[in-house]
């Protein structure tokens, strides 16, 4: 039985990730146990230029933190190493990032192992379709194309109409 000092670190620690996980907008956990140190280097630092906070935790604290949050899913994916990846704002940039490095990085070292996103948790095939989904303003130009394109067409239009009786006057 551990001393009281030690029980309440260890409270703080799972109160701090709940509070982590509660006020993200989404996260990706991940087994990292591969990885060499110039890759963990380049995925820290590009998540950090993201907003994406990127931490090893312990699994038991993350059952606790997951079981006040009602994540108790995530209990079968907690074993071996675990990173936790979450953002505030970009409930896809995590994902977008981490699958990335784990398509990159050969073998099994760095895979993904499950998420959580608008408050359900996703297994590891979900994190990575997420990855997939084109950035926010590819989407929104991507729309906007579209809405301009028959207004386009139709000036084209109107444009050769108006040669052809330049052409017939």
């Amino acid at each position: 039985m551990p001393n009281e000092k030690i029980l309440s670190q260890k409270q703080k620690i799972v109160v701090d990730l709940t509070e982590k996980i509660k006020s993200s907008c989404a996260g990706v956990l991940v087994d990292y146990s591969g990885i060499n140190v110039a890759d963990d280097t380049k995925l820290r630092k590009e998540l950090r230029e993201a907003g994406v906070e990127y931490t090893v935790e312990k699994n038991t604290m993350l059952r606790f933190a997951a079981a006040n949050l009602g994540y108790e899913e995530l209990n079968a994916v907690l074993e071996k190493t675990t990173a936790l990846a979450v953002s505030k704002d970009d409930p896809i940039i995590a994902a977008k990032i981490i699958a990335k490095y784990a398509k990159a990085i050969p073998g099994d070292v760095f895979t993904v192992k499950a998420g959580f996103m608008d408050g359900k948790v996703i297994d590891a095939d979900t994190v990575n379709a997420i990855a997939k989904i084109p950035a926010r303003e590819v989407l929104i130009a991507n729309m906007l194309s579209s809405l301009n394109a028959p207004i386009a067409n139709l000036a084209v239009v109107i444009d050769q109409i108006a040669k052809k009786q330049e052409e017939v006057a």
